[in-house]
């Protein structure tokens, strides 16, 4: 299902109008139809299934190697909102790491797999575990590691209010979850 922007312009309108706002003032004038356009692009990820999204960056190359080299890529930028509040999730940072078997992904398909799953109403949880579904389906690799650290908008500017609170998430499948030592090596080149 497409993104309605008609309808979101509506609601946020509704919203603007409950908080007492005067939606006709110039400055609030064009207000729903921008914030309309913005959701289209902040939760484009929600238009995609991980299937769809892996097909999407599906382009991998021959491995040659003896199966003991690992790919970390780190501190893939990325925003998300969370479903509970629909808060903004910033200064996030995404550590991808794979054991490769036949086939490698190209890098920069690794940080767009995590861009496009950021751009989704999730979990920081989440978007671990969806980022390391999808690696594992474009790489055929059951070996993956997710990190990530982020600030939540729900923590620092509303409720308890604590600015500095970061919040860290591990994401372990195969190998990594069953070797701590693949994990120390991710950790110890940070």
């Amino acid at each position: 299902m497409a993104i309605d922007e008609k309808k979101i312009a509506y609601h946020i309108k509704g919203i603007l109008e409950a908080l007492g706002e005067d939606t006709e003032r110039e400055g609030l004038r064009e207000t729903p139809e921008r914030v309309a356009r913005m959701y289209s692009e902040v939760f484009a990820g929600t238009q995609y299934t991980n299937d769809e999204i892996a097909a999407m960056f599906s382009k991998t190359f021959e491995y040659g190697g003896d199966g003991g080299d690992m790919v970390v890529v780190r501190d893939i930028e990325v925003s998300s909102f969370c479903e509970h509040h629909m808060a903004l999730m910033y200064d996030m940072k995404v550590t991808v790491a794979y054991l490769p078997q036949e086939r490698v992904i190209g890098l920069s398909k690794i940080a767009r797999v995590a861009d496009m799953v950021s751009r989704r109403l999730r979990l920081q949880e989440r978007i671990g575990s969806d980022i390391a579904e999808i690696i594992q389906k474009i790489t055929g690799s059951e070996d993956v590691a997710v990190l990530i650290s982020g600030c939540h908008s729900c923590m620092t500017a509303r409720g308890i209010k604590k600015p500095a609170s970061v919040t860290y998430t591990t994401t372990l499948r195969g190998r990594f979850r069953e070797e701590p030592a693949l994990l120390a090596q991710i950790r110890m080149e940070e």
